[in-house]
């Protein structure tokens, strides 16, 4: 809400209230915060529960020490140049503001109810003044001064709100952080759950791990399950963030995946939520191989390469046969061997997956029979060469 000043226009500087006037107005003041909380009651649910009990006491007092410290205001012989809030108005005004985020109430009923109040003063405040004789011009003059003075109050309430509620998302952000470090460095369920409990963050059964660029974050959080964990507190980042996703398994992961569909997105396997830590892992290890979306999809590449120096082992052992061959021979032999393997010898599949005709995949067969001889037929053979082709497969 824009602030009005309360200094008015220099041609009202000596229209002032009467001191009998402010004296009547004054008198009036303790039903004014009664009607004002009423209202306010009536008319905003968040304050229905609250104004009932010890808090409307306190906010009629609040009520009333903010107009009487407007009429002294106006009754200050220093004329309407002086007309400020006083410190002490501003700051209640603020810490009013600030409370407000701690009994989780919004600004919008924060500012319904400075409407309501302001309403709600000036109908009685103007009844009094018309009561005393005011006339148009100073009365005009008056209600400039009472919403102004008002608003001001009310900006100082916004502006606590705002302040505090940013105070509190960075505590809660410092507590989530704290949380996700636990959840990824192996400590105590005591410690983890202590930690949850301080973050005011239930426990799901699974956690998801989902990595994305750090500028995407935020965007995807609005749109994941309530309770979805935000870090970039982690050094294997490297301007990436982690999100741990609650209960997104078994039916749950479509819209996940859904979520992230056209971002440069990982998703990793779900799992008990004190053991998320795997789900990040997997990520990690995808994020290593150049891959995206559902880790679920890589699995056999992730298989495969778990262990890159055994891998390689394998496949200089069982490719041996094809060292001394020319390497554009060596390569035509390696990829009719894993496509004869992958369509179980059928030939014409074979060769339809490689676009060759039938006959030449019967030669090439013959090359590879000629350089393998009987162990083609031996089962351990054959899932050394499946596994020893297959990342090749998997990567291509």
């Amino acid at each position: 809400m824009p602030r009005r000043s309360l200094r008015r226009p220099r041609a009202d500087r000596s229209v002032l209230l009467p001191p009998e006037t402010v004296a009547a107005i004054r008198s009036d003041l303790a039903t004014v915060a009664d009607d004002v909380v009423d209202q306010i009651i009536r008319e905003v649910p968040p304050y229905e529960d609250a104004f009932s009990g010890p808090m409307g006491e306190t906010i009629r007092g609040a009520v009333q020490v903010a107009l009487g410290g407007f009429l002294s205001l106006i009754s200050d012989r220093r004329g309407p140049d002086a007309l400020a809030p006083r410190a002490s108005a501003v700051d209640g005004a603020y810490e009013l503001g600030r409370g407000e985020v701690r009994s989780g109430r919004t600004t919008d009923a924060l500012l319904s109810a400075y409407r309501i109040g302001a309403r709600v003063s000036w109908q009685h405040l103007s009844a009094k003044a018309v009561q005393q004789g005011i006339d148009p011009a100073t009365m005009a003059s008056f209600a400039e001064l009472v919403f102004a003075y008002i608003d001001e109050l009310s900006a100082a309430s916004v502006a606590g709100h705002r302040d505090e509620s940013a105070a509190e998302g960075r505590i809660r952000q410092r507590m989530v952080e704290r949380l996700a470090r636990h959840l990824l460095t192996g400590a105590p369920e005591a410690t983890v759950l202590a930690s949850a409990e301080r973050a005011e963050w239930s426990p799901p059964t699974t956690l998801t791990a989902v990595l994305v660029p750090e500028a995407q974050a935020g965007t995807l959080q609005g749109v994941l399950r309530r309770g979805t964990l935000l870090t970039t507190d982690l050094p294997d980042l490297d301007g990436h963030a982690l999100l741990m996703v609650p209960d997104a398994h078994d039916r749950a992961r479509v819209p996940l995946l859904r979520a992230v569909q056209g971002r440069d997105a990982l998703v990793g396997p779900p799992r008990p939520w004190l053991d998320v830590r795997e789900s990040y892992e997997r990520v990690l290890r995808a994020q290593a191989l150049g891959l995206t979306g559902d880790t679920e999809r890589h699995l056999p590449l992730l298989v495969l390469t778990a262990d890159q120096q055994a891998l390689d082992d394998l496949r200089a052992v069982v490719l041996s046969p094809l060292a001394d061959l020319r390497p554009s021979t060596a390569a035509k032999l390696r990829e009719t061997l894993r496509a004869w393997l992958l369509h179980q010898g059928r030939r014409d599949d074979v060769a339809a997956a490689l676009f060759v005709h039938p006959q030449t995949i019967r030669y090439r067969m013959t090359q590879l029979r000629d350089l393998y001889g009987e162990r083609l037929e031996d089962p351990d053979t054959v899932l050394a060469l499946t596994l020893a082709l297959g990342v090749e497969e998997e990567s291509g």
